[in-house]
Parts: C-alpha cells; sequence; structure tokens
C-alpha cells in the first residue's frame, strides 16, 4: 500500500513510534536522545553509509563489511534496530506492512 500522494516527509504514527515509507512502518529514532547525540549518531550513520557505497563501487568486500557494522552500531544506537525504546510492552511491528498492523486504521484515513 502506497504512502499518501504527496511529496512531503512520511507519515508518522500517531505515537511517534514509527514512520511509514511504501506502506511500510520503519522504527524512529529514542525521542529520548539529546539532540547533540542523536546528531552525531546521524552523522556517523551518514558517513558509514558513504563509506559502504565507496566500498561496493570498489568492490573491497572487507571495507563493505565495516562499513555495514558501522551502519548497524549506529542504527542500534540510535533506537531504530535491537530492543524498543518504549516501555509499554507493545510489539516491535519494524518493517511490517502498516495495513496488517493497529495503524492501518490510522493509515487509512491519511488515504494510504
Amino acid at each position: 500500500m502506497p504512502a499518501p500522494a504527496d511529496d512531503g516527509p512520511p507519515p508518522v504514527t500517531p505515537d511517534g513510534r514509527y514512520l511509514v515509507v511504501r506502506g511500510r512502518l520503519w522504527r524512529r529514532a529514542n525521542p529520548a536522545l539529546a539532540q547533540e547525540r542523536r546528531e552525531e549518531l546521524v552523522a556517523e550513520l551518514m558517513s558509514a553509509r558513504r563509506a559502504k557505497g565507496a566500498a561496493v563501487r570498489a568492490g573491497d568486500a572487507a571495507a563493505r563489511e565495516e562499513a555495514r557494522a558501522r551502519v548497524d552500531r549506529a542504527k542500534h544506537a540510535l533506537g531504530e534496530r535491537g530492543p524498543v525504546w518504549w516501555d509499554d510492552g507493545a510489539p516491535d511491528l519494524n518493517r511490517h506492512l502498516v495495513s496488517t498492523t493497529p495503524y492501518a486504521g490510522w493509515f487509512a484515513q491519511l488515504g494510504g
């Protein structure tokens, strides 16, 4: 199911846990992170992604794997992977189709 038809930012679930891209939920960063720390982690994530792309273009498998590990560490530190950052016992629906989750009705109201 596609996202609502506009060029704005992806919709964010009412509880702030996920954003929806091409009909799929993606976990957002932990909002409890200090802004400065979040910015550092995002900068590291982008640097690691650039390094991965360069390694792929160069055909350097070892560098690609190191860059992938850097991406994974940054995503864990941001809270986008690993244990969930909320504490109410709600399951992690990361990468689920929004139409198969409790967010389906909300998303349908957006035109998704």
